[in-house]
């Protein structure tokens, strides 16, 4: 892909973030996508497809740049417990406090947008749970490689539900997670909090 292409594709994405969380996913048109980096409509389908299509692209490029900054996370940390306990508590602040996390999981302006994070999510689980193996068997090479993928796919898909549905605070719900990893392979991880 061209720079300019490139360019093109990622204005296009930004005024779509900027548009969703204020207008909802009906409430956003194509023509308004168009509208807002001054080209035609047909550029903004030529591009994309449909609608979903821009709003999945979205998706896959939000997480991409969260993964570079879960890669940031890890690198700070030389202990597994302690890099996913950050990792869990960086994803579920981040989107806790991003605008369009939160109109895709509240389903702001319609829920169309919601089976990107559920039924549908996958190009955003295969992506993050790729990197995130790859990442993690660098940076601790003694771990059983198959233990590792099978606890990095239960570990995202227990972030994301506390991602739908928070309960417990962020800290906690990475504390609970992160033993969760340590202790499935075989990594050193402090006691549970007793509650008082």
């Amino acid at each position: 892909m061209t720079t300019g292409r490139r360019s093109l594709r990622d204005a296009l994405l930004d005024a779509f973030a900027e548009l969703l969380p204020l207008r909802g996913y009906r409430g956003v048109r194509m023509q308004d996508v168009a509208d807002a980096v001054g080209v035609s409509r047909q550029t903004v389908y030529n591009e994309f497809g449909d609608k979903w299509g821009l709003a999945q692209a979205l998706m896959i490029r939000r997480n991409e740049q969260y993964l570079d900054g879960i890669d940031q996370v890890f690198r700070r940390h030389d202990d597994l417990y302690e890099a996913v306990a950050a990792a869990v508590a960086y994803t579920l602040e981040m989107s806790a406090d991003d605008p369009v996390s939160k109109a895709v999981l509240t389903g702001a302006g319609g829920e169309e947008l919601l089976p990107l994070m559920t039924t549908q999510a996958e190009p955003v689980l295969f992506g993050a749970r790729t990197r995130l193996i790859e990442h993690v068997a660098a940076q601790w090479p003694q771990l059983d490689r198959r233990a590792l993928a099978e606890v990095a796919d239960a570990a995202i898909r227990l972030t994301m539900s506390h991602m739908l549905l928070p309960a417990d605070p962020p800290e906690q719900v990475a504390r609970q997670i992160a033993r969760m990893v340590a202790r499935y392979l075989g990594e050193p991880c402090p006691p549970p909090k007793v509650r008082q």
